[in-house]
């Protein structure tokens, strides 16, 4: 593995560090007092974006996307993690699943999905149904030439800006060692199918501006021909995008904590107490030592995973390790921040308190902090016959 970056990559975080300190940062703070990005500047930076050639970084360049692997991805994760996640989802990622497009699927929802004509969203938790996948209860017969859909999701981000959703229903059982389970399978709906209702879900603590909804499918009717993927093998293609969305989440992290330390360690160097710098206190100055050494360290291993997974040597648990490593790390970081700025930190004239509280969620969605231990641990007993 190279540490160094290659004068393309480091070009690739200029490009965006540039972006993101632009066009937006100047307007996290309202996103987040207002709970919304209005209209006019989603548009706005959907247009900048695809202008600069930030939007769909992760999707194939032939067919109009940025083009970058796993690596490059990571790196542009990182650097869009400093700022409100209201803002930096509109320079669209769109789900990696979109790939399995075949056939008329392309030209109807993965090219305008990367040209920024479509927004996609993606449909896994329920109401009942988070961490155990195989226990959703929406479901999808089939009816002729049709599937019938019937059941609840929750927790679906940013639907409220998205036209269609990436669908994950029960299509049948099977039968195995462990009992019987649920045969999954993914398709691609449009908001606008009959029987579909976007409703807005709960207010979150965190990221503040980008949304999470309730879809309710009544009855509702879909072609055949909008499987994405295989038929029953919805499961497998989940699976393949959480290992991407977890990497990004890492990424996400590590950009948050490099902007929280840095917050930090300016006001150390500059608050005087007691007639000294407070970053002279060993009290300031070891906390500032763990904050670097735990920040170092995630870094490492998210650019390593991103690293390996590039090259084709990927695993599930290098994923879980950088998410469960760099969660917990950006957590640590930005509380302990706000334990150094004191009274301030908690005042929302400084970002602290919001990248406090947005990286609360992290270690909940795409897989808890619980769910990534097992992965790991599971990856060490298993060659033991554990």
């Amino acid at each position: 593995m190279q540490f160094d970056l290659s004068p393309e990559h480091e070009m690739i975080v200029e490009t965006v560090r540039s972006f993101t300190e632009k066009e937006l940062i100047p307007h996290e703070a309202a996103v987040d007092k207002s709970g919304t990005v209005p209209p006019e500047l989603v548009e706005q930076i959907r247009k900048r974006s695809l202008a600069a050639g930030l939007y769909a970084a992760n999707m194939p360049a032939e067919l109009g996307g940025g083009g970058l692997d796993s690596f490059g991805t990571t790196l542009v994760d990182r650097e869009f993690g400093v700022t409100s996640y209201a803002l930096q989802y509109i320079v669209a990622r769109p789900s990696n699943i979109l790939r399995a497009c075949r056939d008329d699927q392309i030209d109807e929802y993965l090219r305008p999905t990367i040209d920024g004509r479509r927004v996609d969203c993606l449909a896994m938790s329920e109401p009942d149904a988070g961490s155990d996948v195989r226990g959703m209860k929406c479901t999808a017969v089939r009816d002729g030439d049709d599937y019938v859909i019937n059941g609840v999701k929750h927790f679906i981000s940013h639907a409220d800006l998205a036209d269609y959703v990436i669908l994950f229903a029960a299509t049948g059982e099977e039968h195995t060692s462990r009992g019987p389970k649920k045969r999954i399978t993914g398709f691609l709906v449009d908001f606008d199918t009959p029987g579909c209702e976007v409703l807005h879900g709960y207010n979150c603590v965190s990221n503040k501006g980008y949304h999470n909804c309730i879809i309710n499918f009544d009855n509702c009717r879909v072609p055949v021909r909008k499987i994405l993927g295989e038929e029953h093998r919805g499961f497998d293609a989940a699976n393949e995008w959480l290992g991407s969305t977890r990497l990004q989440v890492a990424a996400v992290c590590v950009g948050r904590a490099r902007r929280a330390l840095a917050i930090a360690t300016e006001w150390a160097a500059t608050r005087v107490q007691f007639g000294q710098q407070i970053g002279k206190f060993q009290g300031v100055s070891f906390k500032l030592a763990d904050m670097r050494t735990q920040w170092e360290a995630a870094e490492l291993l998210t650019l390593r995973a991103a690293w390996r997974d590039a090259n084709g040597t990927g695993s599930d648990e290098d994923m879980a390790m950088a998410k469960v490593f760099a969660t917990e790390m950006c957590q640590f970081v930005t509380d302990e921040a706000i334990q150094i700025l004191g009274g301030m930190g908690l005042m929302d004239e400084l970002p602290l308190e919001r990248m406090w509280r947005d990286t609360r969620v992290d270690r909940i969605w795409d897989g808890t902090s619980e769910i990534q231990r097992h992965i790991i641990s599971r990856a060490m007993l298993r060659p033991l016959g554990g």
